[in-house]
């Protein structure tokens, strides 16, 4: 699975990792995210991150 980088911080989506602070299970690929999900970090939409 692809890792995805948010273009306004840099934080990388880690799709082995997740984002268990925010209901997202290790081994979600970034696809299938909900639209609603946003950077952890800076708040930005799924829109602003590209594959890395």
């Amino acid at each position: 699975m692809d890792s995805y980088r948010c273009t306004l911080c840099g934080y990388v989506y880690f799709p082995a990792i997740g984002d268990t602070d925010h209901g997202v299970k290790p081994g979600t690929a970034f696809e299938d995210l909900p639209e609603t999900w946003k950077c952890p970090r800076c708040g930005a939409p799924k829109s602003r991150f590209k594959k890395v």
